[in-house]
């Protein structure tokens, strides 16, 4: 019984040595883990301190930009297709090489100078006027742009950056309709980097980027800096140009109307990153601003349809993309200000009048190719100056006052485009040569200015 006894004991005590010594690890180990706990946590507390004290990026304005930019660019080849459609066989290479070469060379000048011109936070003032031009040496080159966030809308300067430069590249490609089967394309080239230059970068500055006519003239989207520029220098390039060879006695059918109808589709699309991008936000003003674009396309294709049903007894396909535009171009400026019933309106009255101004030129005589002026200008003037009437929120100083600030906009985008485009006309027909001769224009500028035929063909119709 001694012996069994002890022998117990000694096994106890070997029991409660082991438990001991396992509840002394687990003490200690446990201590261990706290502290590692508490050092994660601090870790990851200066991290989200670091993080607090920069600027948080709004992913989803962040996100809906990319998205719009890729929307713009896409209606720069869609612009090549739906003018390459228009033009004779001999003349669509060179007529959608306009469009493809703008992406080339404003884009570079954009990167390089445009966006410190344009959005640059030093101005130069002129007397009582205003800001007449910006200047930033941190946006020159986009090296102060590289690694910055918006204070404003929280996203990646980048981003705006290269938002705002597909306006600047689709503005002179739209010139190009004005003045389509009759231009060397070394002058277009220089002529396209000049209005770049002098011409939209100080417009743009002017409207949206602090100058003279900021807060004053609405333009949301663009119908003054772009549509009513753009249109004026086509005008008057079509003018100091003069008509094509043969025009108007002889008959110049589009040579693929299929191709015009891919590009308008996809100028209508890339058109809710146009004018639902130019919100900078993911919210309210952006379902607005896509609402509305959606309701004056829809209204302007179906009132030219209907009027052409009347007076031709027929609608046409390129009737139909002309309401289409003539609605786009008046919601432009106006996509973010007006109600439903203010699109529609836009959308009627753009169609009923860019028709007119198409019926008018043939009487005037003057060789408008692609009617960029009779839809884009004409339609960038109804809208700027008929969102008065229209506005969802009526500003203080009253409609009138607003009126006043919609016609000075008008005015002065109208006034320096057509008197600067003359300018640089001049200079680059005096130096470099502008018009096609003769036999460049019978030749095509397919084969003259490219050394191509778009389709393979010989046809030079």
């Amino acid at each position: 019984m001694i012996g069994q006894s002890n022998f117990i004991g000694k096994g106890w005590r070997k029991t409660i040595s082991r438990m001991s010594g396992l509840a002394l690890f687990g003490l200690l180990a446990s201590q261990a883990w706290a502290q590692d706990i508490a050092a994660v946590t601090d870790v990851a507390q200066v991290a989200s301190d670091a993080a607090a004290s920069e600027t948080p990026i709004d992913h989803a304005t962040t996100v809906w930009m990319l998205i719009s930019t890729g929307l713009v660019l896409m209606m720069i080849p869609g612009l090549a297709m739906f003018y390459g459609g228009l033009v004779r066989t001999k003349n669509v290479v060179g007529t959608m090489m306009h469009s493809f070469a703008a992406m080339a060379i404003i884009g570079v000048i954009w990167a390089v100078c445009g966006y410190a011109m344009t959005f640059g936070t030093t101005h130069l003032v002129v007397n009582d006027i205003g800001g007449i031009i910006g200047w930033d040496w941190d946006k020159f080159m986009l090296m102060g742009v590289d690694s910055n966030i918006m204070p404003d809308c929280n996203i990646p300067e980048l981003v705006f950056a290269m938002f705002q430069g597909k306006f600047a590249i689709i503005t002179p490609a739209l010139i190009a309709g004005a003045f389509a089967e009759r231009v060397r394309f070394r002058g277009y080239c220089v002529f396209i980097a000049l209005w770049s230059l002098c011409i939209y970068n100080p417009l743009a500055h002017w409207i949206w980027g602090g100058g003279f006519l900021t807060g004053r003239a609405i333009d949301f989207a663009g119908g003054t800096v772009i549509h009513i520029s753009a249109g004026v220098a086509g005008l008057v390039a079509a003018i100091y140009l003069g008509p094509r060879r043969g025009y108007p006695k002889t008959a110049m059918h589009p040579n693929n109307l299929v191709m015009t109808l891919m590009g308008a589709g996809f100028l209508w699309v890339g058109w809710f990153g146009f004018n639902a991008g130019s919100s900078v936000s993911s919210g309210l003003v952006t379902a607005q601003a896509l609402a509305m674009t959606q309701i004056a396309a829809a209204t302007g294709a179906l009132v030219w349809m209907i009027i052409e049903g009347w007076q031709l007894k027929k609608a046409t396909s390129l009737g139909f993309v002309s309401g289409m535009l003539a609605g786009l171009v008046a919601i432009t400026p106006a996509a973010g200000a007006v109600h439903p019933v203010g699109a529609m309106a836009l959308g009627l009255l753009g169609a009923m009048i860019c028709y007119l101004a198409v019926i008018l030129k043939s009487k005037l005589g003057y060789d408008d190719t692609l009617d960029v002026f009779g839809i884009h200008g004409v339609a960038g003037i109804v809208g700027a100056l008929c969102l008065t009437f229209f506005m969802r929120d009526i500003p203080e100083h009253g409609i009138a006052t607003q009126f006043w600030y919609q016609l000075e906009g008008v005015f002065v985008s109208a006034a320096y485009s057509g008197v600067v485009t003359w300018i640089l006309l001049v200079i680059v027909d005096k130096t470099l040569g502008l018009k096609l001769g003769d036999h460049g224009e019978m030749a095509g500028m397919d084969h003259d200015q490219h050394g191509e035929h778009g389709y393979g063909l010989l046809n030079l119709n």
